[in-house]
């Protein structure tokens, strides 16, 4: 039976170099509001970046950098017939078809305190902590901007603190799984994290990965 050997942590920031927009709920938009809210916490309104927005969008690229079409290498093709790229991406992230479970935990990042304090005194802000970006349609006959909307976005300059775990079993290579993981990150600095990348938001920066090995023996704590 194979067995959990030790945890990676892996503790880092992120830093935004452009402004960033992680959707949420627009159930409690009023008439005239915004039209793209951010996601917040329920309790003090913050805006945070979730775990899943992380690491499905560091999956999604390193399987785009592998040439693999569909989310875990496809439905229908069993895993002994997936390359060798596409069985390490699931070693670490999982793919429940092929009844791999994820051993890459992703924590929600929320503002550090500093980012947070900045934000919340920010006189220059249209929205507690973040700002309203109008965009709108050009019709390309008359030149004239049409259907203006307005969205969210938490700005630029502000950091997140930001937490992966690695859950290694006795069969695992964990310089394998740590590898990935890096590649992962860079290959998301190289693109964009959120909404409307391709129009400037979501460019992001990876602070120094601060790394800690957890065991059984220190009953899993730092």
């Amino acid at each position: 039976m194979e067995k959990l050997i030790k945890k990676i942590k892996i503790n880092t920031t992120i830093e935004l170099l452009s402004g960033l927009h992680v959707g949420g709920s627009k159930e409690n938009v009023q008439i005239g509001g915004i039209d793209n809210p951010v996601i917040r916490t329920g309790e003090d309104n913050q805006p945070y970046i979730p775990g899943s927005s992380l690491k499905g969008k560091m999956r999604c690229l390193l399987e785009q950098i592998y040439g693999i079409p569909e989310v875990g290498g496809g439905r229908n093709v069993e895993f002994v017939n997936k390359t060798d790229e596409c069985k390490s991406i699931i070693n670490l992230f999982g793919f429940a078809d092929d009844k791999k479970p994820s051993k890459l935990i992703v924590r929600d990042a929320m503002l550090t305190p500093d980012s947070a304090e900045r934000l919340r005194n920010c006189e220059n802000l249209d929205m507690p902590y973040t700002e309203g970006k109008w965009e709108n349609f050009i019709d390309r006959v008359k030149g004239t901007a049409e259907h203006p909307r307005q969205t969210e976005r938490i700005p630029a300059g502000v950091s997140f603190d930001v937490e992966f775990v690695i859950n290694v079993w006795n069969d695992d290579n964990a310089d394998d799984l740590l590898k990935l993981l890096k590649k992962g990150i860079n290959a998301l600095e190289n693109d964009y994290l959120g909404g409307s990348g391709s129009r400037g938001y979501g460019q992001i920066q990876f602070g120094e990965l601060r790394m800690t090995e957890l065991s059984e023996s220190n009953n899993w704590k730092a």
